[in-house]
């Protein structure tokens, strides 16, 4: 595609007035003995200068300590550890302060009367002299709490929250709006990620950055552009609107260059995710990484990686930030990964492509309201970390049910960016990758270490029921059948090989309470249906409890999802009748790449299935959740995987040179830190997701 850059000079001069900025602005501390910020640092290369663990002596590792929160369920906190003291979040979304030496609690802060709640990948630290603050998302607001106790500022917004809709305008109102991930700090301002729906009821997915101090919104960078803004013209003229189409944002976190004054964001697609009839055009600023100024969020350049999106591939990680060597100079660059299992690296500054990238044609939509863009671009290097088609040859040798998993293939679409239709189209790699949220380690050579999820989804669409269609069904199985059906299938036995649960007899197992405020807030990746009204939620939750009133009149409507003239058929992974991948292994990898040349140095297979490895099956790799951490001595440190083990590896060859099991599985990224002269590396151990064991702690290692 055409890349849209500003002039150099005006690049030059943004960097100079935010660099001017930068030298009064208020700053997360700077220490490299701890582990300040989200993913280790601003650059958020997940690396370490630490080197008291090295190769002659990792063996020696040993459990310092132990954390329970007595909050069990999935946890994918990136903890922080500043001046001592380690910031981290449970399963429930409750942000504690821990000893880093010694594990024990300083305090908790735990929202009042909440339902359901949402996976979050931690909070962020900010101080300015005595002035300490822990600022961390919960529902769809902003907190601010006293980093030395945990009490809510009351200064910050309101009595200590500020929304997380403020900058979004008046369709988000009644919208599903939260975030993910922490926080990026500027000075005295913080740029958030956002959450929203994936589905045509999406809120606009604008990057807001609030006041640190106040709570008030300072900039806002519309990532759907109003008209007379660059990018309109890439978006039917009413879009901006938000009567059908809204996201573009960024969950996945962002990294920030200080001393240019210039954030890196990198946005997901428009929503409705699966179906663009209605979008029609290039659809910028979605799936783009976006230079902005830090301190202004104007626009200094951009590079979008796919061309009005239909297939979910959402930027799933912050960028890079690295050191290369390109055409015999160095350059500061930033390096992105994909879904796609592909690395685009380009000039920090100006946005100029280290290797070159090709605009690939890819097939037409066969839906005749359906415009999908003619090409897609493709970096010639590095080469992918993920395989990118799949034969007949590469379905899975260990499955013992070929014949129908050939079948599924045979009547499928396959290769790259087929279009989503009423035929099936195996996506591979699929919607969780590839590149993960966990992001990439890259260590101060420019050696980028990712691990990679290897699994093919089996996704389509169908036509939209009339009203007519759905005439029979009661109120709450309509609601169902609407919005629920998808995921939890239409029996509601859900899909949990693909991690949507049963919702059978749900009422053996939840109160009518907390699944009505489920209902609203969402759980886990699940968003909230805020859109519903009360008697809605109560027709739902009364068909899910099996006992709904048929013969009662029709529930009073919320605010009905806009119309698309098609559903999604759900999530599903195309697996063999075992519940493995249906293709063939390795199911998931680990890469190290040199992106100073764009080399790969090694790839090896990443977790294990312990019952195949019984069985004298070569490793199979598995999927992972979570990233690595490098650190100066050469080290990997990495859980991730559904293995639930914890491994460390020898960054030069990719050896595995020690590892141990967890108490649940570590879906989350590990954090490295020094207190009194001793080293500590820990992970949370949530577990649960993948259909492994919950679990509840922190865990810290060092040497005796």
């Amino acid at each position: 595609m055409k890349r849209f850059l500003f002039p150099a000079a005006v690049v030059l001069a943004a960097s100079l007035t935010a660099a001017r900025f930068f030298s009064n602005a208020l700053q997360p501390p700077a220490s490299s003995r701890e582990w300040p910020e989200y993913l280790g640092g601003p650059d958020r290369n997940h690396y370490s200068p630490l080197d008291q663990i090295n190769a002659s002596n990792v063996g020696k590792l040993q459990i310092a300590w132990e954390y329970h929160s007595k909050d069990s369920g999935q946890v994918q906190c990136n903890a922080i550890i500043v001046d001592g003291t380690l910031y981290g979040i449970t399963a429930s979304c409750q942000v504690f302060a821990l000893d880093a030496a010694t594990g024990q609690e300083k305090w908790r802060y735990k929202e009042a009367n909440k339902g359901g709640v949402n996976t979050t990948r931690g909070v962020t630290y900010w101080s300015n002299n005595d002035d300490k603050r822990i600022l961390f998302a919960s529902g769809s607001n902003l907190c601010a709490v006293d980093a030395r106790t945990g009490v809510l500022i009351p200064s910050f917004g309101t009595d200590g929250k500020a929304s997380l809709k403020a900058g979004l305008g008046p369709t988000a109102a009644d919208k599903f709006v939260i975030s993910n991930t922490p926080g990026t700090i500027f000075g005295d301002v913080i740029i958030m990620p956002l959450r929203l729906s994936e589905g045509s009821d999406a809120a606009l997915g604008y990057i807001q950055a609030f006041n640190v101090k106040t709570g008030k919104i300072a900039w806002v960078f519309r990532t759907i552009p109003n008209p007379g803004e660059f990018g309109y013209e890439t978006w039917p003229k009413d879009a901006y609107k938000n009567t059908n189409i809204g996201g573009a944002n960024n969950w996945s976190g962002m990294a920030i260059d200080r001393q240019r004054g210039i954030v890196y964001v990198p946005t997901g697609s428009a929503a409705f995710d699966f179906y663009g009839g209605n979008r029609k055009g290039q659809n910028l600023f979605a799936n783009c990484l976006l230079a902005l100024d830090a301190k202004t969020g104007k626009r200094i350049w951009h590079y979008q990686f796919v061309h009005h999106d239909i297939w979910d591939r959402d930027l799933p990680a912050p960028p890079n930030l690295i050191t290369v060597k390109s055409q015999g100079k160095t350059v500061d660059a930033v390096a992105q990964i994909t879904k796609t299992g592909h690395v685009f690296v380009f000039d920090r500054v100006t946005g100029k492509p280290l290797f070159p990238i090709k605009e690939t044609p890819y097939p037409k939509s066969s839906l005749p309201d359906e415009y999908t863009w003619p090409t897609q671009p493709v970096p010639t290097k590095p080469a992918p970390f993920s395989r990118q088609t799949i034969s007949e040859a590469d379905l899975s040798p260990l499955a013992e049910n070929r014949d129908s998993l050939l079948a599924t293939y045979r009547r499928s679409k396959v290769g790259p960016y087929q279009p989503l239709g009423k035929t099936p189209a195996l996506v591979y790699p699929g919607l969780d990758g590839g590149g993960e949220w966990g992001g990439a380690a890259v260590d101060p050579d420019g050696i980028m270490y990712v691990n990679a999820n290897e699994m093919a989804w089996v996704l389509s669409l169908r036509d939209t029921p009339k009203d007519e269609e759905l005439a029979h069904l009661s109120p709450g199985e309509k609601l169902y059948t609407l919005n629920c059906a998808v995921c939890h299938r239409p029996d509601r036995k859900g899909n949990p090989t693909s991690g949507y649960p049963s919702l059978v007899n749900i009422g053996q197992r939840r109160d009518r309470e907390f699944v009505s405020k489920l209902i609203t807030s969402g759980k886990g990746m699940m968003p909230g249906f805020t859109r519903f009204s009360e008697s809605e939620k109560q027709a739902l939750t009364a068909f899910l409890f099996g006992d709904e009133k048929v013969e009662a009149t029709s529930a009073k409507p919320g605010k009905k999802e806009p119309y698309v003239p098609y559903k999604f058929n759900g999530y599903t992974k195309f697996l063999d009748s075992n519940g493995y991948p249906a293709i063939r292994p390795p199911w998931g990898t680990l890469t190290a790449i040199d992106l100073n040349t764009g080399e790969h140095l090694w790839q090896k297979p990443f977790g294990e299935l312990k019952e195949l490895t019984a069985k004298g099956i070569p490793q199979t790799g598995a999927e992972s959740y979570g990233g690595p951490v490098v650190t100066a001595s050469g080290l990997l440190f990495i859980a991730a995987s559904k293995d639930g083990m914890f491994r460390v590896i020898d960054k030069k060859t990719g050896a595995v040179l020690w590892q141990t099991e967890l108490p649940a599985a570590g879906y989350a990224t590990p954090s490295t830190y020094e207190v009194n002269g001793k080293q500590y590396i820990v992970i949370a151990c949530g577990g649960t997701k993948l259909g492994t064991k919950k679990g509840d702690s922190y865990v810290a290692f060092a040497l005796p």
